[in-house]
């Protein structure tokens, strides 16, 4: 019998607080770079999601996506169903030194900040109401079965080998392109590209991005699972990749737009934090400022191509998740090696070109379905419940017509 042990049980339980954290965090990295008419629905967005996705996942989230597969490889059955048999006991099937609670719930707030993600596609333009609808139907039929292709057991995309330490696939390339999906169906905000919109308080943004950094070493060092080395190097390899793409993004920038900003240094770091979060656990630290380096420049691209692609990703969701993400997994997929952990796989660089193959079916597949489905979700929510606001709600802002008040009031 497994036994339980105390260490690996507190560092979880921290770790789950980190990721926890990230979600209100976003919302103030999002926040800060909407106009300040829309502040305030835009917190609101991702602290809601805090709500929503943690009571779905109680009652079947979480089941659909760990529980034993129901078939296929594709879902999981009902096992878990309002948390039946996921005790305080270890369960080897999931983590064999930390109560199966504990992973639930280490998961659980995965799947919340998953759908936080895609809000910055659609800021200062979506209903409230057909928000929230979206997002409980997005989460049980794109992210669950995402999450138990690659995750749970018996998942197709985990028998088949491809590697996600804590989230590439799950959670950015899922995010990325659903996103890109309601960019497209939402439409543009009004007046895009025709009047200015400035992010209102990017001091806002920056501690949002800070503290996304902060929580993030619980996002990928707590995804070892256990107080241990694999848990250290993962730290080690988020933090520097982190580094190093607000290092790229910024001297990129420097040289394209002849200005360093610091929305550009904090966007930077979210890139390479999203780049090296598929590979985390089974890279080297000098392999991740590698990752980090290219990927901070490859999102910066990104970013700067969307108003000549001619969508309206409001907060560059699709250049910073998508981009990132689909980079990440590749990359790990090149420098992934059993030599970190022994659990994973060797990449290409290592001898084994077969993994970046399987890295790429995975990343082909989750964009091609989260795609996909998210077209389908919002096309119905826009025949029953509408999508965007009324033109004279959205011009005045959804703090006021939405939510009924106001971010800043002066007297």
């Amino acid at each position: 019998m497994d036994q339980l042990n105390m260490g690996d049980t507190a560092w979880v339980l921290v770790s789950t607080a980190l990721v926890m954290f990230m979600t209100p965090g976003l919302a103030l990295f999002y926040g800060g770079m909407v106009r300040k008419k829309n502040v305030l629905s835009t917190i609101m967005q991702s602290f809601i999601i805090l709500g929503v996705v943690s009571v779905q996942w109680a009652l079947f989230g979480y089941s659909l996506s760990f529980a034993p597969d129901a078939g296929g490889g594709l879902i999981g059955g009902l096992d878990f169903l309002g948390l039946a048999n996921v005790g305080m006991e270890p369960d080897p099937n999931y983590a064999a030194t930390i109560p199966h609670l504990a992973f639930m719930i280490f998961q659980m707030m995965f799947a919340v900040i998953t759908p936080a993600l895609i809000t910055g596609a659609f800021a200062e333009r979506f209903k409230f109401k057909t928000f929230l609808v979206f997002t409980l139907l997005w989460c049980t039929v794109v992210y669950d079965p995402i999450a138990h292709w690659v995750w749970g057991p018996g998942g197709w995309i985990r028998e088949m080998g491809a590697l996600d330490f804590a989230g590439g696939t799950v959670v950015h390339i899922s995010s990325g392109i659903a996103a890109l999906a309601a960019a497209l169906v939402v439409g543009k905000r009004r007046n895009y590209l025709k009047e200015p919109m400035f992010p209102h308080n990017i001091t806002m943004t920056v501690i949002g991005a800070s503290i996304l950094w902060f929580g993030w070493f619980g996002f990928n060092a707590g995804s070892a699972l256990a107080a241990n080395g694999l848990a250290a190097s993962a730290f080690v390899t988020t933090h520097l990749a982190a580094a190093a793409a607000a290092v790229s993004w910024t001297l990129v920038e420097w040289m394209y737009h002849k200005k360093p900003t610091v929305l550009g240094a904090a966007s930077g770091a979210v890139a390479g934090l999203v780049a090296i979060t598929p590979g985390a656990g089974f890279v080297t630290p000098m392999s991740s400022i590698i990752i980090g380096l290219i990927g901070g420049v490859l999102c910066f691209i990104a970013v700067n191509l969307k108003p000549k692609l001619g969508y309206d990703d409001s907060l560059d969701v699709v250049g910073v998740h998508f981009v990132g993400g689909t980079f990440g997994a590749l990359a790990t997929g090149l420098f992934a090696t059993t030599m970190v952990n022994s659990a994973g796989a060797d990449g290409l660089f290592y001898g084994n070109a077969a993994l970046l193959g399987k890295q790429a079916v995975a990343v082909g597949v989750t964009m091609v379905y989260s795609f996909v489905v998210s077209i389908v979700i919002l096309k119905v929510l826009d025949l029953v419940m509408g999508l965007r606001v009324e033109k004279d709600d959205e011009l005045r802002g959804l703090d006021q017509t939405q939510h009924g008040e106001s971010g800043y009031i002066f007297d």
